[in-house]
C-alpha cells in the first residue's frame, strides 16, 4: 500500500488514516438501499463492516477518516492508479448527524489535496441522482470533466456517472 500522511488538520477536524475498527460506524451511515447505491454503488443495505474493511484493504486504496477529536464524522478513499498517473476520490460519506455543516466539502477538498501529492490527475464519480453530493462537490469547486472523457469513463459502468475534477489549487476551507 502506498504511504500516506498520518494526519492533516482542518480547523477543529482532522483527516487521517482510517481505523479499521470503525468500519461498523461507517456501515450504519447508509441506512437503506438507495443511500447505499448513492454512496458506493452496492445494491443492498447495510454494507457490512467486513466489506468496508475489504475495500479499504485493497492495494490501490488509501482509506481516510475525518475526525472531530476521536469521533469519526466522515469517511473517504483515494484509489491510486500509478500506471495511469491518476487518483480517484471514492466512497465519500458523512455521518448523517453531521450533514449540512460543510464536512463533505472539507473532506473532498482535503482528499483532493492529498491525491495531488501523488498525481495531478484527480477525479471522482457521482451517481446522477445523488443531488446532495453534486451540490457538495460544486460548492467545493469541483467541475465536470469534458463530455468526451465522461463518455469514455462511463463505458461499461452500471450508470452514466457524473465525473468531476477538483479545482487546480485545492486548499482547505
Amino acid at each position: 500500500m502506498a504511504s500516506q500522511p498520518e494526519e492533516v488538520a482542518i480547523g477543529t477536524l482532522q483527516v487521517r488514516s482510517f481505523a479499521a475498527d470503525l468500519a461498523g460506524v461507517v456501515s450504519a451511515w447508509a441506512k437503506n438501499d438507495e443511500e447505499v447505491l448513492m454512496w458506493c454503488g452496492a445494491g443492498t443495505a447495510p454494507v457490512p463492516a467486513e466489506q468496508i474493511n475489504a475495500w479499504a484493504g485493497e492495494d490501490w486504496v488509501q482509506p481516510f477518516g475525518m475526525y472531530r477529536g476521536e469521533r469519526l464524522v466522515a469517511y473517504g478513499e483515494l484509489w491510486v492508479d500509478d500506471e495511469e498517473a491518476e487518483v480517484e476520490l471514492a466512497r465519500l460519506i458523512v455521518d448523517p448527524a453531521e450533514r449540512g455543516q460543510g464536512l463533505g466539502q472539507h473532506l473532498s477538498i482535503e482528499l483532493a489535496r492529498l491525491a495531488r501529492l501523488r498525481h495531478q490527475r484527480v477525479f471522482l464519480r457521482v451517481h446522477p441522482r445523488n443531488i446532495a453530493a453534486l451540490r457538495c462537490y460544486a460548492a467545493a469547486g469541483f467541475e465536470p470533466v469534458g463530455p468526451d472523457q465522461a463518455a469514455i469513463w462511463n463505458t461499461g459502468q452500471p450508470h452514466a456517472y457524473v465525473w468531476l475534477t477538483p479545482p487546480t489549487s485545492s486548499t482547505s476551507l
